[in-house]
């Protein structure tokens, strides 16, 4: 008799087959041990299992949890302010140039405590997890000075502490120029290459690196810089990249091997195929888009073209894309950027865990992947796209663990 610690039973379960197309099975059961997935199976095969703990799901929906692969969780402050601004007719670029924008975060990031910044926090992340995300990226970049980034990571590391979700975090210490580097943007990569990099890895809570290459932000051979330095000490790199204009910056990306790229509404398609041979991710956040009043789509046809994977994800962030649901992006995806339901489903599961660099361990049903489901009050994953019902959740499973919130 084959022993497990956990089963459910009377499930019905999505999985991914070759063609990587959705297929639900009927009638089967997902069995845990060591916290990772040991057996999927018929429920008529299920005579000669045994478990401590077995859960009767009652013909409920099992899924591979859902990953939100780019978001800007942790920081201080609010931008209500800007969003009624932008409302009114003022741009984006005018709020920013007006001291508003990343540089409003920075400075309520810098002075705002620890405890208060992470309480905030948590109450996103807490929204997050409800609508049943067990994996998520966190970025810095509302500090942008080295005690300030070390204190959005130590928030991290925290909220991962005390809650049931695996949180990688990233460096963005190139997200935006601070005051007191004005017109001296190649002095703060300086700054970042010789010293902020250094203590911030030494943490050993950065996976990867990240930056913001566009007009509004640093050039392609200021990221280059990063990304030299990011590599010499082992970790990934991913980019903001082609969001307002087309700069090159994607071919910079693929030439590093970066994890994914994200926004990429100017992207033109040799990037798109540098990124197809690179296997680099596509995020596209379609929050942001929708928040910004945006008019220029990315290219999905030729994402689809190239074969290029596509993620979705909140860019939860207190500016351009204050919402706390990736179900919610599930929807604006299909509606705004036309994807089907098959390319929405694996753009928070599969394709988010692959931006992430977690492809062999999370964001499928599989032998041997981490036991991270869940379980919901749906008939197929066609109706987290068609409808935005928060309470569809039933539970969800971190670790082999079902996740109270």
């Amino acid at each position: 008799m084959e022993e497990f610690e956990k089963i459910w039973i009377n499930a019905r379960i999505v999985l991914i087959n070759e063609n990587n197309e959705i297929t639900v099975h009927e009638n089967s059961f997902i069995a845990v041990k060591n916290k990772k997935i040991a057996k999927i199976d018929k429920m008529e095969k299920f005579y000669d299992l045994n478990a401590n703990k077995i859960f009767d799901v009652e013909n409920r929906l099992i899924t591979a949890s859902l990953i939100d692969c780019h978001t800007h969780l942790i920081y201080g402050g609010n931008r209500a302010s800007e969003f009624e601004k932008r409302l009114n007719g003022i741009s984006y670029e005018q709020i920013a140039k007006d001291g508003g924008g990343i540089a409003s975060s920075i400075k309520s990031t810098r002075s705002e405590s620890f405890e208060s910044i992470y309480k905030n926090s948590a109450k996103r992340l807490e929204a997050l997890i409800k609508d049943g995300v067990t994996t998520l990226e966190i970025k810095t970049g509302y500090g942008l000075d080295t005690k300030s980034e070390i204190k959005m990571l130590n928030i991290a590391k925290k909220l991962e502490e005390n809650y049931p979700v695996h949180i990688e975090k990233t460096f963005l210490g190139a997200h935006a120029v601070p005051i007191e580097y004005k017109n001296k943007s190649d002095a703060y990569i300086d700054y970042i290459c010789n010293e902020m990099l250094d203590e911030v890895n030494n943490l050993g809570l950065v996976t990867c690196v990240d930056a913001y290459c566009e007009h509004l932000a640093f050039s392609v051979e200021q990221t280059r810089r990063v990304f030299e330095k990011a590599k010499s000490l082992g970790l990934n790199v991913k980019l903001h990249a082609e969001q307002f204009s087309s700069m090159g910056a994607t071919d910079l990306a693929c030439e590093f091997k970066a994890l994914s790229v994200d926004h990429l509404e100017y992207i033109n398609e040799l990037s798109i195929k540098k990124m197809s041979e690179n296997n680099t991710v596509a995020v596209l956040l379609p929050g942001a888009y929708y928040f910004l009043r945006e008019t220029k789509m990315p290219p999905i046809e030729l994402f689809r073209k190239y074969k290029v994977p596509i993620a979705i994800a909140t860019d939860l962030n207190p500016g351009t894309s204050a919402l706390c649901s990736l179900q919610l992006m599930m929807n604006m995806s299909a509606v705004i950027f036309s994807l089907n339901v098959n390319e929405v489903f694996l753009s928070v599961t599969k394709n988010a865990a692959a931006a992430l660099g977690l492809e062999n361990c999370k964001g499928s049903l599989e032998i041997g992947f981490d036991a991270d489901f869940c379980v919901w009050d749906i008939t197929h994953p066609r109706d987290l796209v068609c409808s935005y019902l928060p309470n569809s959740l039933h539970y969800s499973v971190q670790n082999g663990e079902i996740v109270n919130v």
